[in-house]
């Protein structure tokens, strides 16, 4: 396994866990508050549905559907990018930067901390431009 490979593939397991971990953070506070909207589950725990979900679990589904936007297009560029022969080490930087951008806006997000949400986003689009631009250069 080539080394810009071995980045990738470390960055895409690291956003992986990331999401994975938002589940089971959403998990964690209907658990924990026994507050489910599907009449099914909170059924089984014996329990009413709640109409809407709790604080945490809509800010943790909007902070997935925020990945959903973004983290698809770093594994279609990023992939890309390795197959292609972009620059190995401008391309590692960005694939670190894209990846700590995603795991710092996730935090912040659940954190509602501004304007740090906001720069994280910024650093994981620009990463995205920087893969995307020396892509282009690239395959021209």
């Amino acid at each position: 396994m080539n080394d810009l490979l071995r980045v990738y593939a470390v960055c895409v397991l690291v956003l992986c866990l990331k999401m994975f971990a938002i589940s089971c953070y959403q998990g964690f506070f209907r658990i924990r508050e026994l507050a489910f909207t599907n009449r099914e589950d909170a059924a089984f725990f014996r329990r009413d549905a709640h109409s809407v979900e709790l604080v945490q679990v809509g800010r943790a589904g909007r902070a997935w559907a925020n990945d959903l936007e973004n983290i698809p297009l770093f594994f279609v560029v990023g992939g890309l990018c390795v197959v292609s022969g972009t620059s190995s080490i401008a391309t590692a930087l960005l694939f670190g930067g894209f990846t700590v951008a995603r795991v710092v806006h996730t935090v912040t997000y659940l954190a509602q901390w501004q304007p740090w949400r906001t720069v994280a986003y910024g650093g994981g689009v620009m990463s995205l431009f920087g893969l995307g631009g020396m892509l282009a250069f690239r395959v021209m």
